[in-house]
């Protein structure tokens, strides 16, 4: 049996339909990887996305550089750009979250674009779940200067308004918070549970161009602690928007 594999399927909220279809193999097959059975590389590499672990935490054993130990055991996933994270990936995130969603950013424009990312986040709002969404204040400092950071001049706080604009929906929900911060950040957070997504910001390189890591929280380490503790900074900062 593949633990790892099946504790990342259920976090995925993933049943072997599920990546079966999305994978374009038969449901066997996946019950067979379950099994033990190690896939192919092409698979193990896209299936390791689909549920946003790295392949050496899913097949130990495989060989070759992924199966190296000395990363922290909190770190998952790394994807060499943001826009390299495949949507599936984005969607099982948002949707595994039971308890609370968390997004820290200046606009996360490329989220509040995608009106199907926006209805699971809106879905588990009315389920329940927290969903915290601090964006930065388009009318402060650190908000111009990273956009002459990225190149884009003044285009940075027209982002920002377009993305409060889409977000603003979401607020019908009383489970639904949003806050302005006009903080420097050297990452971005975005959070379901105990997940995370950072985003790293690297100067005069555009977000969507910078590497993302993903995080989940374990008991050996304390690396997602740092960056829980790093979002509440922020939002304790930050401001509420208007209705």
């Amino acid at each position: 049996m593949n633990e790892p594999l099946r504790q990342a399927m259920l976090r995925a909220r993933l049943r072997e339909v599920d990546v079966a279809a999305r994978m374009g193999v038969d449901p066997k097959t996946v019950r067979r990887w379950l099994n033990g059975r190690m896939p192919y590389a092409s698979n193990r590499a896209e299936l390791a996305d689909l549920v946003g672990m790295d392949e050496a935490d899913l097949w130990p054993d495989a060989g070759g550089p992924l199966t190296g130990r000395a990363r922290p055991e909190e770190l998952g996933a790394v994807y060499a750009h943001r826009w390299a994270v495949p949507r599936d990936v984005w969607a099982c995130l948002f949707e595994s979250a039971e308890h609370e969603i968390g997004i820290l950013a200046y606009s996360a424009l490329f989220l509040a674009e995608d009106a199907g990312l926006l209805s699971i986040i809106g879905d588990r709002a009315s389920r329940g779940v927290r969903v915290r969404i601090a964006l930065g204040d388009p009318d402060c400092a650190a908000v111009a200067q990273r956009g002459k950071e990225e190149g884009i001049g003044d285009a940075m706080p027209s982002k920002v308004r377009n993305a409060l604009t889409l977000y603003r929906p979401l607020m019908a929900s009383k489970n639904v918070n949003i806050r302005l911060h006009q903080t420097v950040l050297y990452n971005s957070i975005y959070r379901a549970d105990e997940q995370l997504f950072v985003n790293q910001h690297a100067y005069g390189i555009p977000a969507a161009h910078a590497p993302v890591f993903r995080f989940c929280k374990s008991q050996s380490g304390d690396m997602t602690t740092a960056y829980f503790d790093s979002f509440a900074r922020a939002w304790s900062g930050s401001r509420a928007m208007s209705q």
